[in-house]
């Protein structure tokens, strides 16, 4: 599953066709996603942003290159906060990405952030269009782009995907990889040579943890939610006995933390029973070959 900020829950009860939400948890009446954005629900606040981004990327990314781009997380979402919120955009691109593609994302990220002040950061995934329509990816870039991604510009690849169901393939292709991932984090934590490496990293493993841990109990809740305090409590439901680390994962997953004994919790502890139990409900997520950028 993709990174993305997560600054509240989204509870509408229609999307926007008008059709109800059969459960006031994401999912119409007949148990499909519904897709949680829209530009109508951008804020006040972040509309000259959004409409910088759309500038920017046409510019910065030709027609020959450039197939559709989309907004994903809170801005979308209508729940982003001035000031603390990321902006969080994919692109499509016709043909895998480069380097230069790269360059250019980095260099659109970098006067985003700079320019606007509302904004707490910019991040710019890359991949080329059969990877997003690509089998292997069905139940996962597929349902990203489908269910948590918002068309910004260009043909929107969600009317090329299937509906999707809060179903156990859907969680082993999303988050069945933790077990791949703990190594690495690791690693990091290891080499971490600041304070605000060890932060970063937090942040970024404790977000995982709680996404993996919700998807690990989303077929038998039978909805989705966005939001990481709400994706904890739901697991609390199923995992009593690891709802305190559950918690504190998503309290970690809000700004991060320098202790040493936040990455002990997540990588030694939570970690570890989470990939093992996702892998013994679940299965292990399908292997990839080389994708792009993201």
């Amino acid at each position: 599953m993709r990174e993305r900020d997560d600054d509240g829950p989204v509870r509408e009860h229609e999307d926007g066709n008008g059709r109800g939400r059969g459960n006031g948890r994401g999912l119409d009446r007949d148990g499909f996603f519904v897709r949680e954005g829209a530009l109508s629900k951008v804020p006040a606040a972040f509309a000259e942003l959004v409409a910088a981004a759309r500038t920017g990327i046409g510019a910065a990314f030709g027609p020959e290159q450039l197939h559709s781009a989309y907004l994903y997380g809170s801005v979308p979402r209508g729940t982003a906060v001035p000031g603390r919120s990321d902006l969080d955009l994919l692109l499509a691109l016709r043909n895998p990405p480069t380097a230069a593609d790269r360059a250019a994302a980095d260099a659109l990220q970098s006067a985003l952030d700079t320019r606007f002040a509302q904004v707490d950061g910019v991040g710019v995934l890359l991949f080329d269009v059969a990877t997003l329509l690509s089998e292997p990816e069905r139940y996962d870039l597929g349902w990203f782009v489908a269910c948590l991604c918002t068309p910004l510009l260009g043909p929107d690849l969600g009317e090329l995907l299937p509906r999707y169901r809060a179903d156990a393939q859907l969680a082993r292709e999303t988050n069945g990889d933790l077990a791949l991932r703990l190594p690495r984090w690791r690693t990091l934590a290891a080499t971490a040579g600041s304070a605000e490496e060890r932060r970063v990293l937090s942040r970024g493993a404790a977000r995982h943890l709680v996404r993996t841990g919700f998807t690990l109990v989303l077929p038998r809740w039978q909805g989705w939610t966005s939001d990481l305090a709400e994706s904890a409590e739901v697991f609390a439901r199923y995992y009593p006995e690891r709802a305190d680390q559950m918690r504190a994962a998503a309290a970690i997953a809000r700004a991060g933390s320098t202790d040493p004994g936040a990455l002990t919790l997540l990588l030694d502890e939570l970690g570890p029973w989470l990939a093992a139990e996702y892998t013994a409900v679940h299965g292990v997520k399908a292997p990839r070959t080389a994708a792009a950028d993201g």
